[in-house]
């Protein structure tokens, strides 16, 4: 019999200021990106409010226990009171919808790319994903500036936790995706929109299809959202002005 490498898969509990808030299944690296990139793109903690963060092993999984400085632990516990509120209650439920529904602050980057630019960033991806490669069960997530070459890039076993990681990466370096292309290696749903938005991504690029709410939710954050990318052209579906005339394909 032959062997094959299998992604590591383990549940990640997020607590803040010692209240839990959300159990993720995730591949147990780049934890500490995860946790400042998860804090950041749902709107909980920019990484300067971070207080500590610590990484808890358990046998049965991995805290990232996150302890955030005044006034934000204080507005992070009055939301998570808000937003948990009494069974049955009616404000609670439109307040939750609010929240998932959330739309993000327009970006307002007039950076230009070529079709060229975004098919080499796709393939400077492909190529980078070592993890990929040995599992064929992950996600990336990366930024790639034309100019750089690849800025950084993370690998999960969950579309949104990669977009995270990156996030985290990011942030933890002190920059965010101004002036360069996001690149997942997924299909793109309203929350990976949001999370794009919140790093000021864009230009995202995909090489799967995007929901119908993903594209409205890029049209209205000003994202320019290309999908199904690949080695011989893509699809754009919003905000084209970013991208040269040589553009495969306009949606």
């Amino acid at each position: 019999m032959g062997t094959r490498a299998l992604a590591e898969e383990t549940a990640v509990a997020f607590t803040f200021n010692g209240s839990s808030y959300a159990v993720m299944m995730a591949t147990p690296r780049d934890l500490e990106d995860f946790a400042v990139g998860f804090s950041l793109t749902e709107g909980i903690a920019a990484p300067r409010e971070i207080e500590s963060l610590e990484l808890i092993e358990q046998e049965i999984g991995i805290e990232l226990r996150l302890r955030l400085t005044e006034p934000h632990a204080t507005r992070f516990i009055e939301r998570r009171r808000l937003l948990a509120g009494p069974t049955g209650c009616g404000l609670c439920g439109i307040e939750s919808l609010a929240e998932a529904m959330r739309p993000p602050a327009p970006i307002a980057d007039d950076m230009r790319f070529t079709a060229g630019d975004i098919l080499r960033a796709l393939e400077t991806v492909t190529r980078a994903q070592a993890l990929h490669r040995q599992t064929f069960a992950v996600h990336g997530a990366a930024l790639v500036d034309p100019m750089r070459g690849l800025v950084a890039l993370r690998e999960d076993v969950g579309r949104h936790n990669a977009l995270d990681k990156l996030a985290g990466a990011l942030a933890r370096a002190g920059r965010n995706g101004a002036g360069a292309l996001g690149v997942v290696t997924s299909r793109l749903s309203i929350e990976m929109i949001q999370k794009a938005a919140a790093i000021h991504i864009p230009v995202l690029v995909a090489v799967s299809a995007p929901t119908a709410l993903a594209v409205r939710m890029a049209d209205a954050a000003g994202i320019t959202l290309i999908a199904v990318a690949r080695h011989d052209g893509f699809e754009v579906f919003t905000h084209p002005r970013r991208v040269g005339k040589e553009v495969a394909h306009v949606a």
